[in-house]
């Protein structure tokens, strides 16, 4: 089978999961596995097709049939599309298999609609990043955005439905944005394909328009800081496998549309688009972990999260589209690979860490870390699952994020020392910002970790958990061996994505390795290998084992027993340490920060004005039919009265009637005859 083959194939199985789930609804538990099942083999297939085009770089473009004359819809499988659909087959694998269980949780709240919206959701992702035309991309982000919006509202309650309609609103202001720059496009070169879009000869105004427009709109969807609000929101409402897909996959819908645009289309002609991206990049990294420091709900602090590295991954790009600017291929090939590797990465630990919040809460039946704790000990696969994505999100070596931001680091320091004064002065800025996000990072997950599986007890439902069912253990099992996987693998991984990313700039592809070890193209700046340090960090861990082994004496199991030292005080849970006293300083130090998230969150303002539109329209509503539709509906209601009156029931009356009726029907004739 072809690459083609495959992916018909993926799409094919997502529509029969979508509707086998709908068809069985009430069956739910055979709905969910159906659907479950068939998910599982699309994500395959999905995969299937997109290696043959990564390793080749072969690009596939296919015409299939339109019901539309104006608008080709053609298929085009490259290597920025491949790349995408490998990132959503691989998240698809783990969720589907994790759903299977996992939707128990829902059996008799409408499991069976669920799936069809999932795979729905999934289908339309896969089919947006492989089409070639602006109609055809509008109608399948549209859907997208449709099917992931009952997702968000898929509680029912009051909290689930005012996020969903805060998503909804956003994502299609951003969809409106997005179908501006297409017309823009459109009209200078009359087709609605993508192939001419990147042939359109447009002025330095016309361009920066398209750019802000793309830039805005898909950031919308990819949750750049101010216009993040939605996504604290629609992410914990959602059940946890559609949140792991919605903040692993579909906010990198949106950095592939500012890739396509800016990029692609636009070629990034112009320096200061890429330092726009920049900016929001390093802003957006650093008051999203900010912000996840100050939640006490894990799956809004993971929600926060995804805003980070959104803005880590902004970076990479707008360090790509300086270096294209400035015709610095080395440079714009190290950015878009550091952009495009913790693309992947964050969809793998995000994916991760949502699954694994999924498993905890579907024991504890809480989001609330402060009613968690000590459950390590009760669900230890799980526990070890999530303490990996929790290493690979702080970007810990060997582990995936480590690498991705490494080669983005490298790029940075590449960027100061070799380019104009204004990226010599953009660039330090930006690794600072980048510190700061990393260290932060690091104590969010401590906290998280630390609240959530150690320590005692703090709820009654945390000191009854058991691990979760197997097919649960394996989305978080399999997501936390990719980790290890695009981390210790990095070597043999980093030149296919810069492969991808040297396509995109037009270069030839950039040496990023040499040996078992990582370089930045030039291996007197920097050289990593992760191998050797897995080799030397599993030392380091054996010999304390060792040691532990040879020494602990009789003395080891008394040490385990018995309540914490309180400073000579009685122990109580209470005493223990809590989510909000781990970040209280970081909270006091950046309190203005906090402050400003109120300030810098759309919402309220889309909010004033829905309610204000809404109110408006109450108002004029009632006057279409005051004036228009109650006096006709009151005439006819005056005239049938008349009619009324003319029917009284009385034998003799109704014979008069036929009297007057035939003189009318004899002297109507005569008059027009004489006429």
């Amino acid at each position: 089978m072809t690459s083609l083959d495959f992916l018909l194939l993926s799409i094919i199985l997502y529509v029969a999961a979508a509707c086998g789930s709908l068809l069985f609804y009430k069956q739910e538990a055979l709905a969910s596995k159906l659907s479950g099942v068939l998910g599982t083999c699309a994500g395959i297939a999905g995969i299937a097709a997109s290696i043959p085009t990564l390793l080749s770089g072969e690009v596939i473009v296919k015409a299939i049939y339109s019901p539309f004359y104006f608008s080709d819809f053609i298929i085009r499988l490259d290597g920025l599309s491949a790349f995408m659909l490998m990132v959503i087959s691989l998240l698809v694998v783990a969720t589907s298999v994790y759903s299977i269980s996992y939707m128990k949780e829902y059996f008799g709240k409408g499991a069976y609609a669920m799936g069809f919206f999932m795979y729905s959701f999934i289908a339309s992702m896969v089919v947006l990043v492989v089409c070639d035309n602006a109609f055809y991309f509008i109608v399948f982000f549209e859907m997208m955005s449709l099917a992931s919006y009952f997702l968000v509202i898929a509680e029912q309650n009051e909290k689930s439905v005012k996020a969903g309609l805060q998503y909804f609103l956003i994502a299609h202001a951003g969809s409106v944005f997005i179908m501006i720059a297409f017309y823009i496009l459109y009209r200078e070169t009359g087709s609605l394909n993508f192939a001419e879009f990147a042939k359109a000869e447009l002025t330095d105004m016309q361009a920066s328009a398209v750019f802000l427009l793309a830039f805005f709109g898909f950031g919308a969807k990819a949750g750049i800081i101010t216009l993040h609000g939605w996504l604290p929101q629609a992410h914990p409402a959602a059940p946890s496998h559609a949140s792991a897909m919605m903040s692993g996959v579909m906010v990198k819908i949106g950095v592939f549309g500012i890739i396509k645009v800016s990029i692609d289309f636009l070629g990034a002609e112009t320096a200061w688009w890429g330092y726009v991206v920049l900016a929001f990049g390093c802003v957006s990294s650093v008051l999203g972990v900010l912000y996840a420091l100050a939640e006490h709900d894990i799956k809004r602090l993971l929600a926060y999260h995804t805003v980070e590295n959104v803005g880590i991954i902004l970076i990479g790009v707008g360090i790509g589209m300086i270096g294209i600017a400035h015709d610095m291929p080395i440079l714009a090939t190290l950015g878009l690979l550091g952009g495009l590797y913790h693309l992947l990465n964050h969809a793998v630990f995000k994916g991760l860490l949502f699954l694994g919040a999924g498993s905890v809460i579907y024991r504890v039946h809480t989001k609330d870390m402060e009613k968690m704790g000590g459950l390590a000990k009760l669900m230890p696969l799980t526990a070890i699952a999530f303490l990996i994505g929790t290493m690979a999100i702080s970007a810990l070596p060997p582990l995936n994020g480590f690498v991705s931001e490494w080669f983005i680091y490298q790029s940075l320091l590449t960027m100061s020392k070799e380019g104009t004064l204004a990226m010599q002065s953009a660039a330090p800025i930006a690794v600072v910002m980048l510190a700061i996000t990393g260290a932060l990072a690091c104590m969010c997950f401590v906290k998280v970790f630390g609240i959530c599986f150690s320590g005692g007890a703090r709820s009654p439902q945390a000191a009854k958990a058991t691990e979760v069912p197997m097919t649960m253990v394996f989305g978080t099992g399999s997501l936390a061996v990719l980790c290890i996987i695009l981390g210790v693998g990095s070597p043999w991984i980093a030149p296919v994505i810069s492969t991808v990313a040297s396509t995109l700039v037009d270069t030839q592809a950039v040496t990023v390795t040499q040996g078992f070890a990582l370089i930045p193209s030039d291996a007197s700046q920097a050289i990593l290998s992760t191998p050797v340090i897995v080799i030397t960090l599993t030392a380091l861990f054996i010999v304390p084992i060792a040691l532990v082994a040879m020494f602990k004496g009789p003395k080891m199991a008394s040490r385990n027993a018995g309540d914490p030292w309180a400073c000579g005080y009685g122990y109580e849970d209470k005493m223990s340490v809590s989510a909000g006293g781990v970040t209280q300083p970081v909270r006091s130090m950046f309190k203005p920060l906090y402050t400003l998230r109120k300030r810098i969150d759309p919402a309220p303002l889309m909010a004033k004005t829905l309610a204000g539109t809404t109110n408006g329209a109450g108002s004029l509503e009632p006057q279409f039919d005051n004036k228009m539709i109650l006096p006709v509906v009151a005439l006819v209601q005056r005239v049938g009265r008349v009619v009324q009156n003319l029917q009284y029931g009385d034998f003799r009356a109704y014979c008069l009637y036929i009297i007057v009726a035939l003189l009318v029907l004899l002297f109507v004739p005569l008059n027009l005859g004489v006429n």
